[in-house]
């Protein structure tokens, strides 16, 4: 598979589970997890669907093992931080090393990207032909 398309289908399962996250607390008006759901639909949705963008706009790092390491990574912390930050917000304070754990592992996950990202970037630019000067 390669990693957009795991980047996409992950992230459409994340904001789904968001999004019922979000009608459950709606329906128990027990908002008391929103931090948890917030980080769940802007890490699990929007960066996992952006870095499926970037992905599939270099090909070259579509089927490169790193890239699936990163994808996965960010998908495991994004799930292990959401839950610890969801058990923190609703009374369970011992749950914070979860929380942090998850934010390790982001953390790490774009650390990668980053990394990936820079090394793509740089060696595009020395692939491209140099710009006519301008007149």
């Amino acid at each position: 598979m390669k990693a957009s398309s795991l980047s996409f289908q992950a992230a459409v399962l994340i904001v789904i589970a968001g999004m019922a996250w979000g009608l459950q607390m709606a329906i128990s008006q027990d908002h008391s997890a929103h931090p948890a759901h917030a980080h769940l639909n802007l890490l699990g949705w929007v960066s996992l669907f952006l870095f499926g963008l970037y992905y599939r706009r270099h090909p070259a790092l579509e089927r490169d093992r790193r890239a699936h390491v990163q994808v996965w990574s960010w998908l495991v912390g994004t799930v292990v931080m959401a839950i610890g930050v969801g058990l923190v917000h609703t009374g369970t304070v011992s749950a914070e090393p979860l929380a942090a754990g998850g934010s390790f592992i982001v953390f790490a996950s774009m650390l990668l990207f980053a990394w990936l990202l820079f090394q793509t970037e740089r060696a595009g630019a020395s692939a491209r032909p140099a710009a006519a000067p301008a007149e």
